[in-house]
């Protein structure tokens, strides 16, 4: 069976859950809404299947076909997951249904709904069960699709060009994609869904609602930042879950923390992953300079003695440039008590810059990647030397030189790509009557899959349910470019990609 209807029965399978959900709520007519159309979309995955079964003999699929199929599920199958949430809803439009499932599956997690309260409680873990799903596949497609085509981050350190030959010089299409899809599904699946449901628990045990805390770990692990109640600082968590998230939110820094298998580098513990050393550095810098405006700050109205204050500040900061740099946008709860304590307007640049960096590779991360910006890194410390010592040798080690070399070409030529589009994304609103500085943060919103940038960077919260149907497509069309990157995009065009 093809991928997009493999995709496309999941999707109707796990309809069935929110509906079992709403009856145990006594919310009907949102149980029947979900129950109808997961039947009727798993009705037409099966006719589909026999309609277009070609006997018993098995054909091998070429990993290239898998790219068309994951651009056919950001596009396509947010119509089939946007229809049980109108028929729920009943108080919106299609069009603005779709837009929710686009950014909950593609785990934007763009804020539509300024208050909570108008969704039930089975919507609210309907996007959060799509996000989850949309990071999930995200992270086995990394593995078994972008890794061996030297795509979305493993260019920057593979041997190989990318989009064109696997690590030992042999044409991809070749491979059997089928059977790399279903390994790697074996292996991140469960770990996936068990990281989940420890998530799931541990905050319960500190005293969450077990929705509040579903939605919340499932946020957490597909970096979406959806929330049934407007933000972590809402939650009844309090700093013990907040240390929880916080842990968590590793996970989206490099693919080391979860698996050593997943790319063509070879394997390496976590604190030799240059992806890993140079997100700890990012967070302890930026988190220091935000701490030390906030102090000169706090000297100003007379609080410098107020230890508790102070470690109030650096923790809400701290929590704050994690969740930004993984693309999920939660803020902590003391975020408010860091800006009050120094009297500080939000940074809404630094939270800009930060997702737009992003997490690491083959994660449910979004934005630039670690990876790619190391890359820029070592080749501009280089630069620097040369110009200091023009006769110098490079003192990098073998892996370090690849990717300063190979690597910060093609995180150039991505760079530039991404910067291209933001240009574009931005200009394209403008012309749509939306405010430079509205149209700025939401392209970079939904290019680095960041939704919560809307209402944290903005002057003002950007109100989105009544803009028109250009702007809306344009943010879908974003937000399936962000997901996939511009250079899957690319390579979906390249002829080289589909030679034989």
């Amino acid at each position: 069976m093809p991928l997009f209807l493999q995709l496309l029965g999941i999707a109707g399978a796990s309809m069935l859950i929110p509906s079992v959900y709403a009856l145990t709520l006594e919310q009907f007519h949102i149980a029947r809404s979900f129950f109808y159309s997961g039947i009727l979309t798993l009705l037409s995955v099966v006719l589909v299947a026999v309609a277009t079964a070609q006997g018993t003999e098995r054909k091998s699929v070429r990993l290239q076909r898998y790219l068309l199929a994951l651009l056919a599920a950001f596009t396509l199958l947010p119509l089939a997951l946007a229809v049980p949430f109108y028929e729920g809803l009943r108080t919106t439009s299609f069009l603005n249904a779709y837009l929710e499932m686009v950014s909950a599956f593609t785990t934007t997690g763009l804020v539509l709904f300024d208050d909570p309260s108008r969704l039930s409680p089975v919507l609210h873990l309907w996007r959060a069960q799509v996000a989850w799903m949309g990071g999930m596949m995200m992270w086995v497609a990394a593995a078994a699709v972008l890794s061996p085509l030297n795509l979305g981050g493993f260019e920057v350190s593979a041997r190989a060009d990318f989009g064109q030959f696997n690590e030992q010089g042999g044409r991809l299409g070749r491979l059997d994609a089928a059977r790399r899809w279903q390994r790697t599904s074996l292996h991140l699946v469960p770990i996936y869904a068990g990281l989940t449901v420890v998530l799931w628990v541990l905050q319960m045990i500190l005293g969450e609602t077990s929705i509040v805390a579903l939605v919340h770990a499932m946020s957490v692990l597909s970096t979406s930042g959806i929330s049934a109640v407007g933000g972590v600082q809402n939650a009844g968590i309090g700093l013990g879950g907040e240390v929880l998230i916080f842990l968590f939110l590793f996970f989206a820094l490099s693919r080391q923390t979860f698996s050593t298998d997943l790319g063509a580098t070879r394997r390496e513990g976590l604190l030799d992953d240059p992806e890993f050393r140079f997100a700890a550095f990012l967070i302890a810098s930026v988190s220091l300079f935000l701490f030390l405006r906030h102090w000169v700050g706090a000297i100003d109205v007379d609080e410098e003695e107020n230890f508790v204050a102070a470690l109030r500040a650096l923790w809400g900061t701290v929590f704050t440039v994690l969740s930004f740099l993984t693309t999920t946008g939660f803020e902590s709860a003391e975020w408010d008590t860091a800006q009050n304590w120094s009297g500080l307007g939000t940074p809404g640049l630094l939270l800009l810059g930060l997702s737009m960096i992003g997490g690491g590779v083959a994660t449910t991360a979004g934005g630039v990647k670690l990876i790619r910006v190391f890359a820029l890194y070592l080749q501009g410390l280089r630069e620097i030397e040369l110009m200091v010592h023009p006769s110098s040798v490079s003192r990098s080690g073998v892996r370090n030189r690849r990717i300063r070399r190979q690597g910060a070409l093609i995180a150039w030529v991505f760079f530039m790509l991404f910067a291209l589009t933001l240009a574009a994304v931005t200009l394209l609103l403008t012309a749509l009557q939306i405010d430079f500085e509205d149209a700025l943060v939401l392209a970079i919103a939904t290019l680095s899959t960041t939704g919560p940038l809307v209402q944290s960077a903005a002057s003002d919260s950007i109100e989105l349910l009544g803009a028109g149907l250009a702007v809306k497509a344009v943010l879908c069309a974003a937000m399936v470019l962000g997901r996939l990157e511009t250079l899957v995009i690319i390579a979906l065009l390249s002829p080289n990609l589909w030679r034989d």
